[in-house]
């Protein structure tokens, strides 16, 4: 018989969301960004030409990754945000 691992969202991951609302607003804010230029780009395409509807499309292809980074990077400014290895909150 094989064991089924079932996780529990009551893990690190979804505390850390919760215990930080700058990085949903952060995150939320750059993946609206996304969406708005993926559906803005069939319209801008339509009347400005296809070379800035692709463009649209490239810079909301690059946007998912950079928001991922950025919603996980440390708060300096924040004394609880202690989960980073490196910079100023980091544990000693």
């Amino acid at each position: 018989m094989r064991t089924v691992v079932v996780h529990r969202w009551g893990g690190t991951a979804l505390r850390r969301w919760r215990n930080q609302p700058r990085r949903m607003r952060r995150y939320e804010e750059l993946m609206s960004v996304c969406l708005v230029l993926f559906v803005l780009s069939a319209p801008v395409g339509m009347l400005f030409g296809a070379d800035w509807g692709v463009a649209m499309c490239v810079v909301a292809a690059i946007i998912p990754p950079v928001a991922v980074i950025i919603a996980n990077s440390a708060d300096p400014d924040d004394p609880k945000d202690h989960d980073a290895r490196f910079g100023p909150n980091a544990p000693r």
